[in-house]
């Protein structure tokens, strides 16, 4: 505007013809006229767009937030039924059947199982408790107390199951040790004479499982709340709700006796999903709910909430960034306007529909951008939720049968028999190891990977995991020779020490220490074995480890058909395969998001003499300066 002015004064200082002078004016008073208005037009439609697209966010969010709370429902569904299917297989045991409850071979047969569930899900314990209600048996992590001989009679599920002998989905309740957990339990009952033996089950602390899923912490962004049949929430940000019923008084004044969020957990809490925004002390919200089917009822309660504030927090970044750069070309237009006025006026009309077909064509533009970018979004999180939920359904028949499998080559003697079920047992196996590989990649994908690191002896996993390999190709009567060596002289010689700084953890030549996720590790090496062995028909495998420059390094080389040349640069890309061999293609992929993960990389090459290839990984070795515990 004051350009306008300033442009007017230069006007009316110059002679001019009255004719020209009040044309002229006129025509600067409607340019001002017309700036006027349209500044005000923009204020008004900027509003206006800003409101539209607030409304279409939310609707985008709350029907995402409405599919991925029932997503999440069928998951944790799916892996509790997986753990009680695991306890029927382990009542149905051989030891268990037999009333053997507490010898070795049984707490060996629990060991597995316990760290097989602890793989997919959280189960802090893995416990057999008698006819007599008393614990006799109880996995747990190293260090904690494991109640055996306690007398736990006074629980009201172990009263339960013991009077109706059915498998439970308890409510929550405060462990022996304080911490407020659920209960996943299996009668054991004698197939023949069905004499009531004991139970079996996991003991899960409720924090640590739904963790497992989403954040339970942090109120000021999209956490999770659960609740059991008696409306008691398992989890909740604020501490002090844990264990308090929803509807009693307690919760209720902290909630405000808000009637919405009251109806919203009555409708969920009666079996049917349902979702409902309120105005809450430090906000509004979106929250959505939908019950956890068990054994076709409603056991548990999921709620899904997230803050206004989070939903709204991009937009409104984005339309800030917006309304500047709308602004700012408003105020640059006007300006080109005035020029024109004063030197262009008959060109007015043409910028005028220059303007307006850029902007067509600008606005054309978007929306093709915006329909491509929606339908990709569509697609992929299709796939994703697919994926998920089928390696998660598949793995549900998987472990019953690999569990019959081995009750049977404990009692059939018959030689037919008993190879006729080992290839069910290891069709099943690879079956599951597939299951695992699609979950893996979906964590990997959504960036969902954790590590659980650990200090411990690189040299003593990969040792045992070649001889578990060389059992392997003793009872397939395979012609090949699977050799492991571990590379003293990288650490002999006249100045080798200088490599390695006094803060690094290489205790001696037979040890070589690293700070990282054990188990993911042995996945990897597994995967490098596996693959060696697959393309390996006659020969040697070779798997070595050296440490150098700080890092350890394992090799595993092999004399095999090689590396085809094309698939060579995407090796480690999902699906890379080209072998009549077979395979899925994503255990290279796996096994370099785990090494990455670890700041360690991974790489591939063809052997000098054309026989075979050779694959490696690299690892940081851990640092003394920053080791916890360490077991030599």
């Amino acid at each position: 505007m004051d350009l306008v002015c300033a442009v007017v004064v230069q006007l009316q200082a110059k002679p001019t013809s009255p004719l020209w002078g009040k044309a002229m004016i006129l025509a600067i008073t409607s340019t001002v006229l017309i700036i006027t208005i349209s500044y005000g037009l923009f204020f008004y439609l900027q509003n206006t767009n800003e409101t539209n697209t607030r409304n279409s966010i939310f609707e985008q969010q709350k029907a995402h937030q409405i599919q991925s709370t029932q997503a999440l429902s069928q998951r944790i569904s799916s892996d509790l039924s997986f753990m009680m299917t695991t306890l029927q297989g382990l009542a149905d045991s051989s030891y268990l059947q037999q009333a053997d409850l507490s010898s070795n071979k049984t707490k060996e047969l629990l060991r597995e199982i316990y760290f097989q569930i602890n793989n997919i899900t959280v189960a802090d314990r893995l416990f057999i408790i008698n006819e007599n209600c008393i614990v006799v048996t109880n996995i747990s992590p190293q260090g904690q107390k494991t109640f055996v001989g306690t007398n736990v009679s006074g629980i009201n599920w172990i009263r339960e199951i013991t009077t109706t002998h059915k498998p439970i989905f308890s409510n929550g309740y405060a462990g022996l040790d304080g911490k407020y957990r659920i209960a996943i339990s299996y009668p054991i009952i004698n197939r023949e004479t069905k004499q009531y033996i004991g139970i079996v089950g996991f003991s899960v602390p409720a924090a640590q499982l739904f963790e497992h899923y989403g954040n339970i912490f942090d109120i000021k962004s999209q956490y999770l709340a659960v609740l059991d049949r008696n409306s008691d929430q398992l989890i909740h940000p604020v501490k002090s709700l844990i264990g308090k019923p929803f509807f009693g008084n307690y919760t209720q004044q902290v909630t405000g006796h808000n009637n919405v969020l009251n109806n919203l957990i009555g409708t969920v809490m009666d079996g049917r999903p349902d979702y409902a925004v309120y105005n809450f002390k430090n906000g509004d919200r979106l929250n959505t709910g939908f019950p956890i089917f068990l054994e076709g009822k409603p056991k548990y309660f999921v709620f899904v909430i997230t803050p206004m504030s989070v939903i709204y927090s991009l937009i409104d970044k984005v339309m800030s960034t917006e309304r500047i750069e709308m602004f700012s070309l408003l105020v640059g237009t006007t300006a080109a306007i005035v020029m024109l006025v004063i030197f262009l006026i008959r060109w007015s009309s043409t910028l005028d529909n220059e303007v307006k077909r850029r902007t067509k064509e600008l606005e054309t533009a978007n929306k093709q951008l915006s329909l491509s970018n929606e339908n990709l979004k569509i697609r992929d999180k299709a796939q994703q939720e697919f994926i998920n939920i089928a390696a998660h359904e598949l793995r549900t028949p998987i472990q019953p049968i690999i569990s019959i499998s081995e009750v049977l080559l404990h009692k059939i003697r018959d030689n037919e028999s008993r190879d006729l079920i080992h290839i069910i047992f290891r069709s099943a196996k690879r079956l599951q190891r597939l299951s695992q590989d699609i979950l893996d990649i979906t964590r990997i994908e959504s960036g969902l990977l954790k590590l659980n690191k650990e200090y411990f002896n690189l040299t003593q996993v990969l040792s045992n995991t070649v001889d578990d390999y060389r059992d392997q190709i003793k009872n397939y009567k395979r012609n090949v020779r699977l050799v492991y060596g571990f590379d003293k002289e990288t650490m002999k010689g006249e100045g080798r020490q200088e490599q390695f700084p006094k803060h690094l953890l290489i205790r001696d030549n037979n040890t070589i220490l690293v700070d990282a996720d054990k188990e993911r590790i042995r996945q990897v090496i597994d995967n490098l074995i596996s693959n060696a062995l697959k393309f390996t028909k006659d020969g040697t495998i070779s798997v070595s480890v050296e440490s150098k420059d700080c890092q350890a390094v394992i090799r595993v080389k092999d004399n095999g058909e090689g590396i085809d040349p094309s698939i060579l640069p995407k090796l480690f890309t999902k699906f890379a395969s080209k072998s009549e061999i077979g395979g899925t293609g994503l255990g290279l992929f796996i096994s370099k998001s785990i090494v990455e993960a670890h700041s360690g990389r991974i790489w591939a090459e063809n052997n000098s003499d054309g026989k075979g290839a050779t694959v490696a990984f690299s690892l940081p070795l851990a640092n003394n300066n920053n080791k916890k515990i360490l077991k030599w």
